[in-house]
C-alpha cells in the first residue's frame, strides 16, 4: 500500500516539475523539495504553495495612442480546465478603480504562458496603472505589472486584498468554453 502511495505521490511531483511554475513543488516544511524529503526516507505532509494556484502577469506591451491603447498581456497560470483557469486580466488605477477588463473565455491548459490583447484602454501616457490577472477559483494574484505608457511597465507585488471588490464588478465571465 505504501509503495502505491509513493508512486502516486512521485507521479504528482513529476507532473508538477514539468509545469511552468516550479514553485508548485516547493515544500513549506523546510526541505528543498518533496522529492528530497521522500529520498530521505520519510514522507512529510505536503502543503500547497499559496501562490501556486494564482495567475501572474509576466509581460505587458501596448500600442495605440492617448485614450485608445491596446494592451497585450502575458499570463502564467496553473490552468487545469474550466474548474481552474485565468478568467480575466485587467488594468486598474493606483487607487483601485477598474479602467479596463479583458475576459478570457476558456482555459489555457496547453498554452503557458499565454498572451491576449485587449483595448480600448482609455488612459493618457502618464497615467500610472496596474495590470493584474484573476483566477476563477482563487481570485487575484499578487504578482502584477505596474507603470505607464510613458515609462513602461515593470513587475511589482501588491497586497492580495488590494481592490478585491473589483472581483464582483462587471464585466464578468459568463461561461468557460473549455
Amino acid at each position: 500500500m505504501r509503495i502505491v502511495y509513493i508512486a502516486i505521490l512521485l507521479h504528482s511531483v513529476l507532473y508538477a516539475c514539468n509545469s511552468q511554475d516550479d514553485s508548485m513543488v516547493e515544500n513549506k516544511m523546510g526541505g528543498d523539495s518533496v522529492v528530497e524529503d521522500m529520498m530521505e526516507g520519510g514522507i512529510k505532509e505536503m502543503q500547497p504553495n499559496a501562490t501556486a494556484a494564482m495567475a501572474r502577469v509576466t509581460n505587458v506591451s501596448f500600442t495605440g495612442g492617448e485614450n485608445n491603447y491596446n494592451f497585450s498581456v502575458t499570463i502564467s497560470s496553473p490552468d487545469t480546465g474550466c474548474n481552474q483557469y485565468a478568467d480575466w486580466w485587467e488594468v486598474i488605477s493606483e487607487d483601485g478603480k477598474l479602467i479596463y477588463r479583458r475576459i478570457l473565455a476558456h482555459s489555457h491548459v496547453n498554452e503557458q504562458p499565454f498572451t491576449r490583447s485587449g483595448g480600448k484602454v482609455a488612459i493618457n501616457e502618464d497615467s500610472a496603472v496596474i495590470v493584474r490577472a484573476h483566477m476563477n477559483n482563487t481570485g487575484y494574484g499578487t504578482k502584477v505589472f505596474k507603470g505607464s505608457v510613458a515609462t513602461g511597465f515593470k513587475e511589482a507585488t501588491i497586497e492580495k486584498d488590494f481592490a478585491a471588490d473589483l472581483e464582483n464588478t462587471t464585466p464578468l465571465p459568463q461561461s468557460c468554453a473549455f
